[in-house]
C-alpha cells in the first residue's frame, strides 16, 4: 500500500531556503525508509510520461495480460494474478448473485482489484458491463428507455442527463466502465438490434452519441486533442461507442451479416458518429460481428487502423466483441491461432476472450516471440489501454466507493426515466376521419377496459438487455416502489371512483355484452423482449395474439392502441380500427411516463426515430430514398398540449 503523502505548510512569509530544507528531509526520510519514485505512480505527471514509463517497466506476459479481458465467472483471484488479466466483464445476466446488492457487486469488484494491485507492478484491472439502457444487468436499477425511443425524444440534453444516471449507477456497483452507446445508424427494422439504434437518420444518432458519451464520461475541457480519452472523475465510467462500423447496415437486416456498400456510403451513412464519439473523447470502440463487402470487420486493417485510429485519431483501446476472433471463421475458433494474428494485425488492442484465455496468452505469447507478431503492435496496444485506465484515475483511486451504493435506483434518476418515457411516445393517430381526438383520456372515466399481453408485464415492457440478455417477461424482473406496469400507471392516474376491467386475454363475446358500459379501452400489445440474432424478423407483424386483440375490443369499444416494441410492425390491416394508436417502443421500468401522455398531465411531443413502413415487402426503406411510400414517414409524430382540467 503506498504511503500517504507528506503535507507541508507554508506560510507566506516562510523563507526559501526552510522550504528546500524541508523538501531535502522529505527525500531523505523517503530514502531511509526504502520508498522508490516511480514515475507512473506520480498523478503529477503527464499521462504520456507515465504510459511509456510503465510499459518500459512491463514483461510480454504482463502487456498480454493487458490485453485479455475475460468473464467474470472465471476471474478468481489465482487467475487475474497469474495471467496480469488487464479487463474482467460481465456478460449479459452474468451477475454475483440473484438480485444482487450494489454493496455485493462492490464487493466481488474490489475482491478482483485487490488481486490485480498484487502484481508486480499493480496495474488495475478495467470492469466493464452492458450498461446499455441503465444499469441493467443489475437488480433494482433504474431502467430507461432502449435507445429507438431516446431517439424519439429528439432531446440530446434528456440524453445526457440519462448518461450521467447511468454512470451514477454503474460506479454505485464500483463499475467504471460501460459497452455503451451503441451508435449503429439501422437501416432495415427486421434487424434483431435496430432498438439499439437512435435512428436510421445519420444525423440524429450524431446528435445523440454527442450527448451520451459525455453524458457517460463528463465534458472534455475545450480544446481538448482529438482522439484523445477522457473521463471526468470517479462519479462517470468511460464509454465504448459500438459496433465498428456499419452493423446496421447488413443485407436483409441479419445481424453479424454483410453490409455491402460504397466507401463512400460507409463514410457517409454509417461513420460520422464515430467521429463525434472520438471528438468527445470516447474511451474505447468496439468492433461488429458483421462484414464490410465480404471481409470480417474485425480482420478489417484498413477500415479499424488506417480509418479509425489514423485518419479519426482515436487514442483510445479498440475491443472485440464476445468471442469475436473465433468467430471470424467458420466454424468459430477454426484456426485460432491465424485468427489472433489477423486480428491484432488488424488493429485489436483488447480482446474480449471469456473462457479461451489460457489458449489465447499462449498463442500470442508465440506469436510475438517468434516474430510473427511484432512487439510494435503490442505496445501500442497496451499503451492504449494504459493511456485510459490513467485518464480514468484508476491508479489512484482504483476501488469502489462504497459511499456511491445509494445512487443504484436513485429517486432523481426515476425521475428522469419517467419524463424520457413520456417524451419518447409518439402519437401516430388520435381519432378517427372526422371525429374528435380520442387523446388525452379522461379521468374520470366511470368504466375503463385495458387489456392486451403488455399491459401488466414489466419484463415486456423492457426487452432485451433487461437482467438477462435476452430479457424475459414477468413482473419480477427487478425491484422498486416506482417500478410500474402500464396498467399499473393507468390505476394511479384515474379517478378512484373509476371502474377497471383488466384481461389479458379478452373474449370477444364478454367484452360485446358490456361493451356500452366502457368509456373507452387501453389496448397494449408488442413484442416479447429479444437481444441480437434472437430477434432478426423477416416478417415484423405484430406477435400473436395482438392483431386479434385489436380487432375484438377496438371493434366493439372506442380504443387507443399502445404497441410496446423495438421497432415499426406491420399495423396497417389494424389501423383503421383504432381510435388511437401510440408507439411506446420500450419504455423500461416507469409506467407512470405512459400514463402521463395518455391522460393529459403532458403532451406528446415524440417523433418518429424511423420510418413506419406498409410492408415489408418494402425493406429496407429510408427517409430520402428515392421510392418513399411510408405509412407514416420519418420524422412524423402529433402533438397534444397537456390538459389543465379532466371530466
Amino acid at each position: 500500500m503506498r504511503a500517504a503523502p507528506t503535507t507541508m505548510w507554508r506560510s507566506p512569509a516562510a523563507p526559501a531556503c526552510l522550504l528546500v530544507a524541508a523538501v531535502l528531509l522529505s527525500a531523505v526520510a523517503a530514502a531511509t525508509a526504502g520508498e522508490e519514485y516511480v514515475k507512473y505512480k506520480d498523478p503529477k505527471k503527464p499521462i504520456g510520461e507515465r504510459v511509456d514509463d510503465l510499459l518500459s517497466r512491463m514483461t510480454l506476459a504482463e502487456k498480454i495480460g493487458q490485453m485479455s479481458q475475460i468473464e467474470r465467472a472465471n476471474a478468481t483471484s489465482a487467475v487475474i494474478e497469474k495471467y496480469f488479466v488487464g479487463s474482467v466483464l460481465s456478460g449479459g445476466g452474468s451477475v454475483p448473485s440473484e438480485k444482487a446488492t450494489a454493496k455485493e457487486w462492490q464487493q466481488m469488484v474490489a475482491k478482483m482489484q485487490k488481486a490485480a494491485l498484487k502484481t508486480r507492478l499493480g496495474i488495475p484491472i478495467i470492469y466493464g458491463i452492458d450498461a446499455v439502457h441503465g444499469h441493467n444487468n443489475v437488480h433494482n436499477a433504474t431502467i430507461f428507455p432502449h435507445n429507438v425511443g431516446l431517439g424519439a425524444t429528439r432531446d440530446p440534453k434528456l440524453v445526457k442527463r440519462i448518461g450521467q444516471s447511468t454512470a451514477h449507477e454503474a460506479r454505485a456497483t464500483g463499475i467504471p466502465y460501460t459497452f455503451a452507446p451503441c451508435v449503429a445508424v439501422c437501416r432495415d427494422p427486421r434487424w434483431g438490434r435496430c432498438y439499439e439504434s437512435y435512428s436510421e437518420d445519420t444525423k440524429l444518432v450524431q446528435l445523440m452519441t454527442s450527448a451520451m458519451v459525455p453524458g457517460l464520461q463528463g465534458d472534455a475541457p475545450a480544446r481538448y486533442p482529438k482522439g484523445t480519452p477522457f473521463v471526468a472523475g470517479g462519479m462517470n465510467v468511460a464509454g465504448c461507442a459500438k459496433h465498428f462500423v456499419g452493423d446496421g447496415g447488413t443485407r436483409d437486416g441479419i445481424n453479424e451479416n454483410n453490409t455491402v456498400l460504397s466507401f463512400h456510403d460507409l463514410m457517409r451513412i454509417h461513420m460520422p458518429p464515430y467521429d463525434d464519439a472520438v471528438i468527445k473523447g470516447v474511451a474505447s470502440v468496439m468492433i461488429s460481428y458483421s462484414s464490410w463487402n465480404g471481409v470480417k470487420m474485425h480482420e478489417n486493417r484498413f477500415l479499424i487502423t488506417d480509418i479509425l485510429k489514423n485518419k479519426l485519431k482515436f487514442r483510445g483501446f479498440v475491443i472485440t466483441d464476445w468471442q469475436a476472433v473465433d468467430r471470424i471463421t467458420t466454424p468459430p475458433h477454426k484456426h485460432y491461432y491465424h485468427s489472433i494474428q489477423e486480428t491484432i494485425h488488424a488493429g485489436i488492442d483488447m480482446v474480449m476472450i471469456p473462457y479461451d484465455y489460457p489458449e489465447f496468452v499462449a498463442d500470442l505469447t508465440t506469436q510475438v516471440s517468434n516474430g510473427s507478431i511484432k512487439l510494435d503492435r503490442i505496445n501500442d496496444a497496451v499503451s492504449r489501454i494504459l493511456r485510459v485506465k490513467f485518464a480514468m484515475g484508476l491508479f489512484e483511486n482504483p476501488l469502489p466507493d462504497p459511499r456511491l451504493a445509494g445512487e443504484l435506483g436513485d429517486k432523481e434518476h426515476r425521475q428522469i426515466a419517467r419524463e424520457a418515457v413520456r417524451r419518447s411516445l409518439v402519437l401516430l393517430k388520435n381519432g378517427k376521419h372526422g371525429e374528435k381526438p380520442v387523446l388525452p383520456l379522461s379521468k374520470k372515466a366511470d368504466k375503463i377496459l385495458v387489456a392486451g399481453s403488455h399491459a401488466h408485464n414489466l419484463g415486456f415492457q423492457c426487452g432485451g438487455w433487461t437482467v438477462s440478455w435476452q430479457g424475459q417477461g414477468g413482473n419480477n424482473v427487478t425491484a422498486g416502489k416506482s417500478r410500474t406496469t402500464i396498467l399499473e400507471a393507468i390505476k394511479a392516474a384515474v379517478d378512484e371512483s373509476t371502474v377497471i376491467d383488466y384481461t389479458e386475454h379478452p373474449d370477444k363475446s364478454s367484452i360485446a355484452e358490456s361493451a356500452k358500459e366502457y368509456d373507452y379501452a387501453v389496448v397494449v400489445v408488442g413484442e416479447e423482449p429479444y437481444a441480437e440474432t434472437e430477434g432478426d424478423n423477416l416478417n415484423l407483424t405484430i406477435p400473436s395474439p395482438g392483431p386479434k386483440v385489436i380487432k375484438d375490443v377496438c371493434g366493439l369499444v372506442k380504443c387507443v392502441v399502445v404497441l410496446v416494441s423495438g421497432r415499426p410492425l406491420v399495423v396497417e390491416p389494424y389501423i383503421g380500427a383504432m381510435d388511437a394508436f401510440v408507439a411506446a417502443w420500450l419504455p423500461g421500468t416507469e409506467g407512470h411516463g405512459v400514463a402521463d401522455v395518455l391522460f393529459g398531465d403532458h403532451g406528446f411531443t415524440g417523433k418518429l426515430p424511423r420510418t413506419w413502413f406498409k410492408s415489408v415487402d418494402q425493406l429496407p426503406m429510408n427517409f430520402g430514398d428515392k421510392h418513399y411510400n411510408p405509412l407514416f414517414p420519418f420524422g412524423f409524430g402529433l402533438t397534444t398540449k397537456p390538459s389543465h382540467s379532466q371530466s
